[in-house]
């Protein structure tokens, strides 16, 4: 806090000076040592880094991410082998129930019956075809439970080898094999995309408040300037050297820079709270940014801007997704419209027998072969409707696809153009902001010496923080147009290579 400054306060307090300073030295030995700690510094490429790596948004990226990779692993394993084993021990059934002699009576009798099963079974899905394989082996075993006696018996079925195969109708197999893993590379794709999200609004809270801070730091200097020029005009005014109209337009200058000066403040905690917030920053430190000077000296190609997006970008992903999951629509809408059949067939061996090393002695053949079939006679139209339906939405997503397509290249045109322009509308800004700067200062030095007026001082204080502004926004375009353009795709042009990341590590 500089002595003018303190001086304006001694004279709003009634305290003289001297005391005011030694109240603020006593009351500095009792600050607590966290406040002390001297500020942190991050350049914008640090505050990327860290939004990437704790940001909320960044820990939802990444379990979006993991929720697709566990998807994708899921229906992966739907096609290798599953093995299950089935149990029931025991089933035990002790009711009346009626049974018919041989003569044809029915008579009602009490049975004790306790069943036991188990069965090993291996499945294997055949994707091209959409059938399935499979392997059982299993047992059986009644326990007929009298007064008397216990009745035991087996039922072995060593080896059982089966297989059922829809015919003619919809495949759901085949065109999962096509479209899953379009859908993991495209959430791959997004996960990227979100990571560059992520670095643009960090970019843009960087910027918010590093205008913010140099707002403040401005109107601090303008007042501390303002508060200088009133004391000299005050002498003048004594002097008579000044009219008290122009004394009058120092002293509202002061109080203007004050109020301007407050309100840059509560600016200034919004954007460091909105800032913090989004970071995740748990650093009670004070933070400085600091503003980024180099640039990448950049000229991107179109051609090359528009090839690395139609690699990269998942949007193309997404098309191609979108056009797969029509067809198969149409797919699933005409077979269940036309002639259907199922075939299950299974060859096994089996014995039965009272001991339970019986039971898997020479074992007999068994075979089952069943053929269904369904044909659609009469349903008022109501399949036909459906591929109807099913056609008119393919043709839909084709034309929303390609409407997208010419979009999408649109969208990188202009996003070239107008980048390729913001380097050299920097260095304008950067040029004017040193001349408002130094016009200024040579004004300022002309009104010390009484050459010129306070309007002209006034309107050149104006020139030169407008002129800032327009630098710092200027600075901010150039840098949130370069994260946009390796958000659009998905490609590093600093060092020539698509944008990825270590999914493995995810």
């Amino acid at each position: 806090m500089n002595a003018h400054v303190l001086s304006r306060i001694a004279q709003k307090t009634s305290l003289p000076c001297k005391f005011l300073i030694i109240i603020l030295i006593l009351s500095g030995c009792f600050i607590s040592p966290v406040s002390a700690d001297p500020p942190r510094h991050l350049t914008l490429e640090e505050v990327v880094e860290i939004a990437r790596r704790q940001s909320p948004e960044a820990f939802m990226a990444r379990h979006r991410y993991r929720g697709s990779y566990w998807e994708y692993r899921t229906f992966r394993a739907g096609y290798l082998p599953n093995l299950r084993f089935d149990a029931t021990i025991p089933n035990l059934d002790r009711t009346i129930s009626p049974i018919t002699l041989p003569d044809g009576s029915d008579i009602f009798v009490r049975r004790s019956l306790a069943r036991s099963t188990g069965t090993l079974r291996l499945n294997q899905t055949i994707g091209p075809t959409g059938g399935q394989l499979f392997v059982s082996s299993g047992l059986q075993r009644i326990d007929l439970i009298r007064d008397d006696d216990t009745e035991v018996s087996y039922l072995a079925t060593p080896v059982n080898i089966g297989y059922q195969q829809p015919i003619f109708s919809y495949n759901r197999h085949k065109w999962d094999r096509r479209i899953q893993p379009v859908r993991y590379e495209e959430s791959k794709r997004q996960y990227v995309e979100r990571m560059e999200d992520i670095a643009i609004r960090a970019s843009t809270l960087f910027f918010d408040l590093l205008l913010a801070q140099i707002n403040k730091e401005i109107n601090e200097f303008n007042l501390q300037s303002n508060d200088t020029l009133y004391q000299i005009a005050l002498g003048r005014y004594e002097l008579g050297r000044i009219a008290e109209n122009e004394l009058l337009q120092m002293e509202l200058n002061v109080l203007n820079a004050e109020a301007t000066l407050e309100q840059s403040i509560i600016e200034y905690e919004g954007a460091i709270f909105r800032f913090r917030s989004y970071l995740g920053f748990d650093d009670i430190r004070a933070l400085e940014l600091v503003a980024p000077e180099e640039l990448h000296q950049l000229h991107i190609d179109f051609g090359v801007a528009l090839a690395e997006a139609r690699a990269n970008r998942a949007d193309i992903l997404a098309q191609e997704r979108q056009i797969l999951e029509a067809e198969s629509q149409v797919d699933q809408a005409r077979a269940e419209n036309r002639f259907n059949a199922n075939l299950f067939a299974v060859y096994g061996l089996t014995q039965s027998a009272e001991a339970f090393n019986d039971a898997y002695r020479n074992p007999l053949d068994q075979q089952q072969l069943t053929v269904g079939i369904q044909i659609p006679i009469l349903d008022w139209g109501v399949s036909r409707g459906r591929v109807r339906v099913a056609e008119s939405n393919r043709e839909l997503v084709s034309t929303t696809v390609n409407q997208a397509i010419v979009d999408f290249e649109q969208e990188i045109f202009l996003r070239v153009m107008e980048f390729n322009m913001l380097e050299s509308q920097l260095e304008v800004a950067r040029r004017a902001d040193i001349i408002a700067e130094k016009r200024y200062e040579v004004t300022r030095q002309r009104f010390l010496i009484g050459r010129i007026d306070i309007i002209e001082l006034n309107l050149a204080l104006e020139q030169k923080d407008r002129a800032k502004q327009q630098y710092l926004s200027a600075l901010r375009n150039y840098w949130r147009g370069f994260y946009q353009m390796r958000r659009l795709t998905l490609y590093d042009f600093v060092r020539n290579q698509p944008i990825t990341a270590d999914f493995d590590a995810l």
